[in-house]
């Protein structure tokens, strides 16, 4: 593409606002400047960005998507999802191992990784998952390439459900790398589902799901993961929280003195069980939304610094999947594309500042877990960037969404910004609503000294 300058744009990058430029050269950012640009600078840009006082932040980096390739592929893939993340303004995912076969050896984890390079427009990092007899496995990958690895403590698919006891020791004693857990306690959910099939039978509503999946469900799940984690160590994440209940478990310290940490995802941000009432299974998710006050204790959380980081746990299934009782209706949805426009709305309302969205959606995942150059504007980082237009509405309609599932929940909502453009290693894939098919992201790196 040649240098680029992106000028005259309101610049949010930690925790400063300005009016200012960010300049790149092929990959690297180059130059990040306060007010207008010198002459010399802008003469030496090929291509010349007037932002026109747009919003330029970091690319967002998603800790936790599924994009169902291999196996699921019916309901999106690689190429299809990476293309609904840049048109959200999501530069980096790192995505979850189950998929059909799931992603629990290395030769899986590779193809991946090879699938990706031909096809991802965004950059990408393939999470390992546990299983209870693939310890060897865990310890032989290279976690400089791999975020970490995914322990599903609830049923999932194939054989990743991990309740073996000396498998979860060896997994959070000798691990080195972040363990991240799906955090439901798998026998207290089978419990709950037995007792309300026999006292309502089971065409149960989706209105039972939060009964099922109930906060006992998911504290008495964490509460057992962070004490292991406390007893041996391990730098433990903990995905998807969604009840105020395990929020007591969690410290509000500076990030980088954490071991524990937390996520929070939009839709436990946006919704309650008041709209199951609306949406029905189209809000379904494991762990279930929950109440009014979860919602809030999570967003206070989120403020506060109890809860590090916010991630989408997009997850397409067809619409047709998503039919019948909380008992056969698949749980997941596709949020990538519009979890960046969420988090802005609740600019818009006054729910948390801009610059706590920065943070918690760019910054802290690159610090969290490490990832080697992106997450910051920062002379000589990769350029990820994304520019915003602040008061340009955009509204949520099946031709403008790319998941190959082609629903969403927030399908007819309009939001008060629109994601302009997307840069990912300084190429532009994403233009006022054109994907731009050109070049493909990359491998992330991770520091995992």
């Amino acid at each position: 593409m040649g240098k680029t300058i992106i000028y005259n744009a309101e610049i949010v990058n930690e925790r400063k606002h300005w009016h200012g430029y960010v300049a790149f050269d092929n990959e690297f950012i180059t130059d990040v400047g306060e007010g207008d640009p010198s002459l010399a600078l802008l003469d030496s840009c090929e291509v010349k960005n007037d932002a026109d006082g747009a919003l330029v932040m970091p690319g967002v980096i998603d800790d936790q998507v599924h994009f169902r390739d291999p196996g699921l592929t019916h309901k999106g893939d690689i190429e299809t999802e990476s293309a609904a993340a840049v048109a959200g303004g999501v530069t980096s995912y790192m995505d979850m191992p189950n998929t059909n076969p799931p992603t629990v050896t290395l030769e899986s984890l590779e193809e991946k990784n090879r699938r990706a390079s031909d096809v991802s427009l965004a950059n990408y990092g393939f999470f390992v998952g546990a299983t209870n007899d693939n310890i060897n496995t865990l310890l032989a990958t290279d976690y400089s390439y791999t975020p970490g690895v995914k322990v599903f403590l609830g049923a999932s698919t194939g054989n990743m459900l991990v309740n073996d006891r000396d498998t979860l020791k060896a997994i959070f004693s000798e691990v080195p790398a972040i363990v991240a857990i799906h955090s439901e306690d798998e026998a207290l959910i089978r419990r709950n589902r037995e007792y309300y099939i026999k006292k309502f039978g089971e065409n149960l509503p989706v209105t039972f799901h939060p009964l099922i999946r109930s906060t006992e469900v998911c504290y008495k799940s964490t509460a057992k993961a962070v004490e292991m984690a406390d007893k041996y160590g391990t730098r433990l994440h903990v995905l998807h929280l969604s009840t105020a209940r395990e929020l007591e478990l969690f410290d509000n310290c500076p990030l980088e003195e954490k071991r524990i940490t937390a996520e929070a995802c939009v839709h436990h941000l946006w919704f309650t069980d008041s709209d199951y009432a609306r949406l029905g299974n189209l809000i379904k998710w494991n762990p279930a939304v929950k109440t009014w006050d979860d919602r809030a204790a999570l967003r206070s959380a989120l403020i506060q610094g109890y809860v590090d980081i916010v991630a989408t746990d997009h997850a397409p299934h067809l619409l047709s999947e998503k039919q019948g009782s909380c008992l056969t209706a698949a749980s997941g949805g596709p949020l990538v594309q519009h979890s960046l426009l969420v988090m802005l709305e609740f600019v818009k309302q006054n729910v948390f500042p801009l610059d706590l969205v920065v943070e918690k959606m760019c910054h802290n995942p690159a610090k969290l877990y490490k990832v080697v150059k992106r997450g910051y504007l920062r002379e000589g980082y990769y350029a990820d960037i994304v520019v915003v237009d602040r008061n340009v509405p955009f509204t949520v309609r099946s031709e403008n969404i790319l998941s190959k599932c082609g629903w969403s929940p927030f399908e007819g909502y309009t939001f008060h910004n629109t994601v302009r453009q997307t840069y990912v290693n300084g190429n532009l894939v994403y233009n006022q609503g054109t994907i731009i098919k050109d070049s493909r992201g990359k491998r992330l790196r991770f520091d995992s000294k």
